[in-house]
């Protein structure tokens, strides 16, 4: 497994964020690397990223940055069904590589972002997927690993909650809530797939982050509730 410094996975969002800008198309980063700049501690190992735009596949936008830069290159996936590659850039005075996954609105239930939402971080310059759309797609994540067929992916899980759970205090502290006016353009389906999720999550993952989802807007049901405090009983 390759692991690099958070500056070398920041280095490479940046210029992957910068050759896209060369081209006209907004972009914002999404997954660890985007939690990691709101505050979340893990260290991102990949670039998982947004191109605002519905002109070009994942495939051409791939492409587009390996014929951008040499340091791009396409790589067979492991699965020998799959029909995409995959998308690895070599990071400079290393014998490393960084994974750099190519999104697009509607593919993995990624929201179309309005470009005037996306949220430029300060001390980094980079953009990044707006607070709330960040959490849900991080809790949909951790119910696509939980449900995976493949080890590797089950695992992923664990490392999940705890990412869901610090980005979830970072709301918290900002006063953000899910019902707040400026997340009228996020899919009205995202949210309710959040709060079906919710109710496992509570129950396998999380308990005591009940408060804390209350907290930020979410409605909890009373199902979820007596489950959770009959496992917080001693």
């Amino acid at each position: 497994m390759t692991i690099l410094y958070p500056s070398q996975v920041l280095d490479v969002a940046r210029e992957v964020v910068s050759l896209f800008e060369q081209r006209d198309l907004k972009c914002c980063l999404m997954g660890s690397v985007a939690s990691h700049l709101y505050g979340v501690s893990r260290a991102p190992n990949d670039v998982d990223i947004v191109v605002l735009s519905a002109d070009y596949t994942q495939e051409e936008l791939k492409s587009m940055l390996v014929e951008s830069s040499s340091r791009f290159m396409l790589v067979r996936s492991r699965n020998p069904r799959a029909t995409y590659r995959v998308l690895w850039y070599r990071v400079p005075g290393t014998y490393e590589r960084c994974k750099v996954d190519i999104l697009i609105p509607g593919i993995l239930n990624v929201p179309a972002v309005p470009t005037n939402s996306v949220v430029m971080n300060a001390r980094h310059n980079l953009p990044v997927m707006p607070l709330i759309p960040q959490l849900l797609l991080k809790l949909q994540g951790w119910e696509d690993h939980r449900a995976s067929t493949r080890r590797d992916m089950r695992f992923k899980q664990y490392l999940d909650v705890r990412d869901i759970d610090a980005l979830l205090e970072i709301v918290c502290d900002k006063g953000v809530k899910v019902d707040d006016p400026e997340w009228h353009w996020v899919p009205d389906a995202m949210i309710a797939n959040a709060q079906n999720t919710l109710e496992t999550y509570l129950v396998l993952a999380s308990p005591y982050s009940v408060y804390n989802w209350r907290k930020a807007g979410f409605s909890i049901p009373e199902s979820s509730k007596q489950k959770v405090n009959v496992i917080k009983t001693p």
